[in-house]
């Protein structure tokens, strides 16, 4: 006795870029809701309580100056700590992550396997990571809210340009971090010797005048500098059109180099 066995015919459908990158955004989060929990600390309860043992503890010895534009230190700092710590979670979640996706669980590797090209995976990379980026920020913000530290709705476009500095650093790292094929041990000098130092020295706790002449130019071309200083003028106003334009521009930049360098590297790595 024999039965027979209808096997569905193909739609013939191809994905489209947009479809295939949310399917791959999709796929991560179902992973994210069941594990979030591991990444609170350094998403959320680190940037808040940077912001009360710096801003409540150590700001309550600062008083208000030009420095700080005449506000309290912690008002200052707060949308300077939502990019820096941005700039933080895209650096984190460009390299080991990708990484892991190339050669430890190689899941880019299945996914190249299916309709979805490299450069769609990229993009649902990315997506992903300014996902990330806009649901932590929203909840330090909301914190900040509660503690009394905003000024005013200018904050939720300082978590736009967060969400833009995030990705200017993120991508120009995942497109080394799609070279990598060692066990990572490079991303230790990345984050010892660029992100640490852009995060505390690129002027999210102090202004960049503070430091030597000599090293300011250096601070000028981080994105935490540009992400900074357009957030603080979104927020506390004084920012002219042109400077702003140009902090804009140049986080614009950044992340399309990086994005146009990622995807020959992803193209490389997972067509060969």
């Amino acid at each position: 006795m024999t039965t027979d066995v209808t096997t569905p015919a193909s739609t013939g459908r191809v994905l489209g870029p947009v479809r295939a990158s949310l399917i791959f955004v999709e796929a991560l989060w179902t992973w994210y809701r069941r594990n979030w929990r591991a990444t609170v600390v350094s998403s959320v309860v680190q940037p808040v309580l940077f912001l009360l043992a710096l801003g409540f503890g150590l700001g309550s010895q600062v008083r208000p100056t030009e420095a700080t534009g005449g506000l309290e230190y912690v008002v200052y700092l707060a949308p300077a700590l939502l990019v820096a710590t941005a700039a933080q979670i895209g650096a984190f979640e460009s390299t080991y992550p990708v990484l892991s996706s190339f050669k430890w669980q190689q899941t880019y590797l299945a996914i190249a396997a299916t309709p979805v090209s490299p450069g769609q995976i990229l993009a649902g990379h990315l997506t992903w990571i300014g996902v990330r980026l806009g649901g932590s920020g929203a909840v330090y913000l909301l914190v900040a809210a509660v503690l009394g530290v905003l000024t005013g709705p200018g904050v939720l476009v300082t978590l736009l340009v967060a969400v833009l500095t995030g990705l200017a650093v993120a991508a120009p790292i995942t497109a080394y971090a799609a070279t990598i094929e060692s066990e990572g041990q490079q991303f230790n000098a990345i984050f010892r010797f660029v992100v640490m130092p852009m995060t505390l020295f690129a002027g999210a706790f102090f202004p960049i005048e503070q430091l030597p002449a000599w090293i300011r130019p250096v601070a000028w071309i981080t994105p935490v500098w540009h992400g900074t200083e357009l957030g603080r003028g979104v927020v506390f106003g004084g920012l002219e059109w042109l400077p702003a334009l140009g902090h804009l521009a140049f986080l614009l930049a950044l992340f399309a180099a990086g994005a146009a360098l990622a995807t020959r590297n992803y193209r490389r790595r997972l067509s060969a």
